[in-house]
């Protein structure tokens, strides 16, 4: 391109300007006149965007929780536990999964099955995009398998901290807490007790008594997340169930891995604490003792018949066989032999006349003969046991039974139905057909028809769908009989009787949740310290957070101010 060329002299920039321009000064001057227009401020628009959070930022405390547990009572109670402190820190807890913005999914690891349903339950959060939380015995158990890998894991000791767990994830964190609650060295039960809790039944409360057990038995997984023995002390125990009492509970479920353990690692036993639970328990509620292995109910026998024939006692026990071959018991680790467990049962059938007695028995264990399992059919044959738990053999990862040399699954499978075959054979309350019985009515039968009610032996007896009756003692006459169950006709003039010292909570409701206590509880998790109502304190962290947004921004705007200063200086005195 030709270069531009200029045939007049130009003089310095400060001659081009005219005589007619205004000069610096008069521009100044004139500025003087200038009236500044006020610009009118949406007060209320700005107030808004203040409360309001960015629309691409994440907020814990306000989002809906899905929670999905499976297994046993000890778990259940976990997952009341948990849904009671997202709840109290003003998550919302739904029974609509796909509604949920985060699914916290409690596991159980005793058989194959359950842990499929639970791996499943993961694949299709993944694949509706919920942010996800896994807690119970599975993660506790086995940490590193591949389907749980970049998910949050909350131990099953550590769920009083499922708030802090929860919230990291929302925030797209994945955290992982497996560690054991100890003092000063020493294995504690868990969790502390009075922790806010949602029951699923406001009239049942269960209470772990202690976690872990004992034994080593070699087909278990459930000891690898739980581990060894570790009980609360009475008076905690003691103190959890007059709180719910207080509540409107009528009905207390004792729960843990071998309730016949309880006490022998911080020197006292289960007699002991069942009596002074006995003491604090109202007229006409009732306790139901957990699970128990024959090895530690032995040297109770005594104490514990006089405990079972209590007029607020459930007589009613559940001792797991799980075989009526000595040569298996052995191979399960299960220390003690077929004898001690028919003394347990023939004992305690004498002293607490009528007591139900329910067992459990795995079929096809590695090595079982087929003269074992006859031992086992007879067995059943002989008591006619009314409640029987009967499961095939799963050989769970990590135990020495898996490494067994395994029973065909065919075999198993026949096992199984033969077993369950003589189970269905016998009709252990066709007997009791006209009697009049006082029942406890707890819940809603599965089909809606009937409500559930429970006599002095735990046997179930449905009874017409009378508001009136939820949560009282009533006076039926038995009409009618099942394989599970009864069916009574109340007595018209008879009294029903209230057991519980006040008003139930409704269902949804979070237990133990004062105002102080609701202070304490955010306090802990870090939330606000007021007692409003939920929607309030969820405005209130709304806020605090945005506060610590609006802190940062303005921290990274001093930065930013600094580092171009920074350059400036250097600018400048490069060209200097």
């Amino acid at each position: 391109m030709p270069s531009a060329s200029c045939d007049t002299l130009l003089d310095d920039i400060e001659d081009i300007v005219s005589q007619q321009d205004s000069k610096p000064q008069d521009r100044h001057f004139s500025r003087k006149h200038i009236v500044p227009k006020a610009r009118r401020r949406n007060t209320q628009k700005c107030l808004q965007e203040e409360d309001s959070p960015p629309s691409d930022s994440t907020i814990p405390g306000i989002q809906k929780i899905w929670i999905r547990t499976w297994g046993c009572s000890h778990n259940n109670s976990d997952g009341e536990y948990m849904a009671g402190q997202l709840a109290a820190y003003g998550y919302k807890i739904t029974e609509n999964a796909s509604d949920a913005d985060l699914w916290l999914l409690n596991s159980c690891t005793v058989k194959n099955p359950a842990e499929d349903h639970f791996r499943n339950s993961i694949k299709r959060a993944q694949e509706e995009n919920k942010k996800i939380v896994l807690a119970g015995c599975v993660p506790q158990a086995q940490p590193r398998q591949d389907y749980l890998q970049g998910l949050s894991v909350i131990g099953v000791q550590q769920i009083d901290r499922v708030v802090e767990v929860v919230e990291e994830t929302i925030k797209g964190h994945s955290v992982r807490l497996l560690g054991q609650k100890k003092d000063n060295g020493k294995r504690l039960g868990g969790a502390p007790l009075d922790l806010p809790k949602i029951r699923k039944n406001p009239l049942i409360e269960i209470i772990s008594i202690n976690t872990g057990c004992l034994n080593a038995c070699t087909y278990c997984k459930t000891k690898h997340a739980r581990g060894n023995l570790a009980s609360y002390p009475i008076d905690e125990l003691v103190d959890r169930a007059k709180q719910s009492f207080q509540e409107g509970v009528c009905e207390i479920w004792l729960t843990s891995e071998d309730t016949g353990a309880y006490g022998r690692d911080i020197g006292t036993d289960l007699p002991t604490l069942l009596w002074k639970l006995v003491e604090v328990i109202p007229e006409g509620a009732m306790l139901r003792l957990g699970m128990t292995n024959p090895p530690y109910i032995l040297e109770h026998l005594e104490e514990m018949a006089k405990v079972l024939n209590h007029p607020r006692v459930y007589a009613f026990l559940h001792i797991p066989v799980q075989s009526a071959s000595d040569a298996v018991l052995m191979a399960m680790k299960r220390e003690y032999c077929v004898a001690d467990f028919r003394r347990v049962v023939d004992f305690l059938k004498e002293k607490v006349p009528g007591i139900t007695i329910a067992t459990d028995i795995i079929c096809g264990f590695p090595g079982e003969t087929d003269q074992d399992f006859q031992e086992t059919v007879k067995l059943v044959e002989e008591y006619k046991f009314p409640s029987l738990f009967i499961n095939q053999f799963y050989p769970r990862p990590g135990t020495p039974a898996a490494k067994m040399e395994q029973v065909p699954a065919q075999v198993k499978k026949q096992r199984t139905k033969d077993l369950s075959r003589v189970f269905h054979s016998y009709s252990p309350y066709d007997h009791k057909i006209g009697e009049r019985q006082q029942v406890l009515v707890t819940e809603e039968s599965f089909d809606s028809k009937f409500y559930v009610a429970h006599n002095r032996f735990y046997e179930q007896v449905l009874v017409p769908k009378n508001p009136t009756f939820m949560g009282k003692m009533v006076e039926v006459d038995i009409y009618e009989s099942g394989k599970h169950f009864m069916k009574g006709q109340p007595v018209a003039d008879a009294k029903v009787y209230t057991p519980s010292i006040s008003k139930p909570l409704a269902k949804g409701e979070v237990s133990g949740l004062t105002a102080v206590s609701k202070r304490e509880f955010r306090s802990r998790c870090g939330g606000p310290l007021s007692s409003m109502s939920q929607h309030d304190s969820a405005g209130s962290r709304v806020g605090l957070r945005l506060r610590s947004l609006r802190q940062d921004g303005a921290l990274t705007v001093s930065v930013g101010l600094a580092l171009f200063a920074l350059l400036l200086a250097l600018f400048v005195k490069l060209y200097n």
